[in-house]
């Protein structure tokens, strides 16, 4: 019998049926290789066709704007936000609207074009991690700037348009919705128990087991109870910790550990599907860390939201988080 369940974050409820799933076969099958090196201008060597960049990790020391990174980050070539100006604010009528002020950044998250993010070596992908700190806080610094976004998209059907593996980072004037949803749920949340909600998931998911798909001395990776989307994964720090930017270099190496892991689970069990992950963190400035916990989600790309899931908001999923877990912690 279909179940409903209830995020104790944002109050969202969602369906979860799983007699819509027969087996890891009623997902499709997607072909995520890389096939367009020849013409790829975020290969070393074609520095030249991207804005200079404005970052690097480079081992070697080597110039900007030269082959020897190992991660590098330019300027979005057709950023959706602009960082030159100042912000304005106009109201007309009802209706609100403001300058589009903030940064648009690509990550280009190593040298070798066939490599996928699984593919990372440790240094790698370590390097990733230290490179989405290092710009978050550089963007963050800006007083413009509300709301810093990491986010991945890997496959076709995830949106991403150029097959070098790359992330996106963007900076906003003001805080996205979901975010202060979470804050909010996190606020009320806290304001009755007197607990982190991330915090009490944590607590619940070891007292549960089934759920977990893996975890480190920092991190915890698990199937949301309440998920949107069949094998959607959090990846939570085990110390409370409402800021992304102020983690050590001990906790960078365990995300990049527990993310590349992860990953390469869903890969592997589910024939490397495209998918997002993006990171949810406290916006700049917030002044209430107690109660909110930052995190990284991944959302596979296995089904298609339809005319239900738009209509009311509610989603329905094939998978439990049950089985969702089992499978990718058997891998």
């Amino acid at each position: 019998m279909p179940e409903m369940r209830r995020d104790p974050l944002i109050g969202r409820w969602v369906i979860i049926d799983g007699s819509r799933f027969k087996g890891l076969e009623d997902f499709p099958r997607e072909e995520n290789t890389p096939s367009r090196q020849a013409i790829c201008p975020f290969c070393p060597g074609r520095e030249d066709q991207t804005p200079n960049e404005v970052d690097a990790v480079r081992p070697f020391k080597t110039p900007p704007d030269t082959p020897g990174w190992l991660v590098r980050t330019v300027p979005n070539k057709f950023p959706v936000l602009s960082p030159e100006g100042a912000i304005q604010k106009d109201g007309y009528g009802i209706y609100d609207q403001m300058t589009g002020i903030g940064a648009h950044e690509i990550l280009i998250e190593g040298p070798d074009h066939e490599k996928t993010v699984t593919e990372l070596s440790k240094e790698e992908m370590q390097a990733v991690i230290s490179q989405y700190q290092s710009r978050y806080r550089q963007l963050s610094s800006d007083s413009r700037v509300k709301y810093v976004t990491i986010f991945k998209n890997f496959g076709a059907s995830a949106g991403a348009t150029v097959e070098h593996g790359h992330s996106q980072i963007i900076a906003l004037p003001m805080v996205p919705k979901t975010v202060l949803e979470e804050l909010k749920g996190a606020e009320d949340y806290y304001q009755y128990r007197g607990r982190c909600v991330f915090c009490d998931m944590i607590a619940q998911e070891y007292q549960d087991k089934e759920r977990i798909i893996d975890e480190n001395n920092s991190f915890l990776a698990f199937c949301s109870f309440v998920p949107r989307y069949a094998f959607e994964t959090w990846i939570v720090p085990k110390a409370h910790g409402a800021d992304f930017s102020t983690i050590e270099k001990v906790m960078q190496d365990q995300l990049a550990q527990i993310l590349q892991s992860v990953l390469q689970k869903i890969r592997k069990v589910l024939s490397n599907p495209s998918y997002n992950y993006y990171l949810h963190t406290a916006p700049t400035g917030y002044g209430h860390g107690e109660s909110y916990h930052w995190h990284i989600e991944i959302i596979p790309k296995l089904t298609r939201s339809v005319g239900f899931e738009w209509a009311t908001g509610l989603h329905i999923v094939p998978t439990f988080p049950q089985d969702a877990a089992r499978y990718l912690r058997e891998s």
